[in-house]
């Protein structure tokens, strides 16, 4: 792999307006099952929820054989096959609202390789700014990773167990039709998601993988039903393991003070991500 190639993507920018209508925070409101009012001009976008916004829309002939655009555009053409959203920081320094007319500033700002067990890992960090008609709005980091599928014969990492002692919980069945609908509302054409020939054919999943924002949109979702006037200032979340549409899982959560701890646990005790928010 040429990482030099590779690194000349570092400083890469790009800049993409939206206006933050109505319908995707509705939808998105329905998808969680939320009992939330219509949203109006003027309400506040919740915590994360800019994530149905400046969406990759390449056209069909651009699309590449596991749903993505083809590499080599603003990202880096990583040749590894498996790519992964494994964690973001994001400061919310104001909110954005319904109406508004909104710019996101993006940057390519590392491109690292590593050795992982099944072999190497293409690390890209790229950062975000969000404005709207107020100034900035949210500053963001992503962290991508690609890696190789496992080697036949590799054993699989040791679970990560998962804390036990939250405050709150909330089991989530993540059938097809909730993957599919957040697919669908964040357009995200990756087929590890929605179809299940492919995913476990192809990349040898057990079953359609849960996208990595929608456990973090629901793990924010579960502290904003428990403290729904509290303003979400900093929220940080790495992703440890998947999680799939064959079994549930649960989103905890513990509070403390101005600070709170939030995980999501799957089948036998396993920690699939975790969070840490930082309350206004």
């Amino acid at each position: 792999m040429d990482l030099e190639h590779l690194k000349q993507w570092i400083g890469r920018t790009e800049t993409l307006s939206d206006e933050v209508t109505a319908f995707p925070p509705a939808a998105l409101a329905a998808t969680l099952d939320r009992d939330d009012p219509p949203p109006r001009p003027g309400d506040e976008l919740p915590p994360v929820w800019h994530w149905l916004y400046f969406l990759p829309l390449y056209r069909q002939s651009e699309v590449g054989p596991d749903g993505h655009a083809r590499r080599g555009g603003f990202l880096p053409p990583v040749p590894l096959p498996r790519r992964m959203w494994a964690g973001s920081r994001i400061e919310f320094l104001q909110p954005l609202r319904i109406g508004e007319a909104i710019t996101r500033h993006s940057r390519v700002a590392d491109v690292t390789i590593k050795q992982g067990r099944s072999g190497a890992l293409v690390f890209t960090q790229v950062e975000h700014e969000i404005a709207g008609p107020q100034g900035l709005a949210i500053r963001e980091r992503h962290d991508i990773v690609y890696r190789d599928p496992p080697q036949a014969g590799t054993a699989p990492p040791a679970p990560q167990p998962a804390r036990s002692d939250e405050q709150f919980a909330r089991r989530i069945v993540p059938d097809p039709l909730l993957l599919f609908r957040y697919s669908a509302l964040t357009f995200n054409g990756h087929r590890i998601h929605y179809d299940q020939p492919y995913v476990t054919g192809t990349e040898g999943y057990p079953g359609l993988i849960v996208h990595g924002p929608l456990i973090a949109t629901l793990l924010l979702d579960g502290l904003r039903r428990q403290q729904p006037q509290r303003r979400v200032a900093r929220f940080e979340f790495k992703a440890v393991s998947p999680l799939f549409d064959i079994e549930p899982f649960e989103v905890c959560g513990r509070i403390d003070g101005d600070e709170a701890t939030l995980w999501a646990r799957g089948p036998q005790g396993r920690l699939a991500m975790q969070a840490q928010v930082r309350l206004g």
